[in-house]
């Protein structure tokens, strides 16, 4: 392992850059490393349209571009995640990742494609999180939050838990959420449907709500907003390609990484 301590010197070592970072510094990550001309793949939680805009940006420097998507928490075993991939490169890095504990899997050749499939996923997932959220909030000012919990129980009993995990969640990562709300409200508008629900559940994850924003339940997140650190990035050689996941300002310290 060798610290290769800037962006733009690693991208000089390696032939695939695997970028994983908060959706609102994609560009930033992807501009950092101008000049590479190997595959940077994009795996980010970002619109369609954002992961074009950033194949144009790798593009004019001369790289060649995937879109990913992940699904999953961080895989231990085959079957824990998955990694989606689109463009006419995809299965170039598809083989990068055989016999790994991630499922890699190309699902066509058009870019946007594999970011389409993480944002429809996001919009359940953490839509209906901020979506209790909200009810809680809403029970809680009422006054009949122990009684629409009870209810819950008796009622709608797998709900129970839901509202623990996702003020946990919300606690641990709302404040990167935040900008996954808006690329995919940016996705239901460019596809013709309504974006107001994922444009207002952003209120419900900010770590910062405004002074006269009624969301009692965010009032802990304040210290996350600042958990930001200097660009970052990993260099893995595999077999003959090199790969290297960028985390931007979000990830792990820039470091090479030689497997034999």
């Amino acid at each position: 392992m060798h610290d290769v301590g800037t962006a733009g010197q690693m991208s000089g070592r390696a032939g695939v850059i695997l970028s994983v970072c908060p959706p609102h510094a994609v560009l930033e990550v992807a501009r950092s490393v101008g000049g590479f001309g190997g595959i940077y793949v994009d795996a980010n939680a970002v619109s369609p349209a954002t992961s074009r805009e950033v194949a144009g940006a790798v593009a004019a420097g001369g790289a060649e571009y995937v879109d990913g998507g992940i699904i999953g928490a961080p895989p231990r075993s085959p079957g824990d995640s998955r990694l989606y991939l689109s463009g006419p490169q995809a299965g170039r890095i598809a083989e990068l990742f055989a016999g790994t504990a991630l499922d890699a899997q190309v699902i066509g050749e058009e870019i946007g494609q594999a970011s389409a499939v993480k944002m429809a996923y996001a919009a359940w997932t953490k839509g209906t999180a901020a979506l209790i959220l909200a009810i809680r909030a809403l029970a809680r000012a009422e006054d009949v939050e122990q009684a629409l919990l009870a209810e819950w129980q008796k009622s709608q009993p797998a709900l129970t838990a839901r509202p623990h995990a996702a003020a946990r969640s919300a606690m641990e990562k709302g404040w990167r959420w935040v900008a996954e709300m808006e690329e995919i409200a940016a996705t239901m508008a460019a596809a013709g449907l309504p974006p107001g629900f994922h444009q207002a559940a952003r209120r419900h994850l900010h770590p910062r709500p405004a002074r006269n924003d009624p969301v009692p339940h965010q009032r802990a997140l304040a210290h996350h907003s600042d958990q930001r650190a200097a660009g970052r990035a990993v260099s893995l050689r595999t077999g003959d390609d090199q790969l290297s996941p960028m985390h931007g300002r979000h990830g792990c310290p820039a470091r090479r990484l030689g497997s034999h």
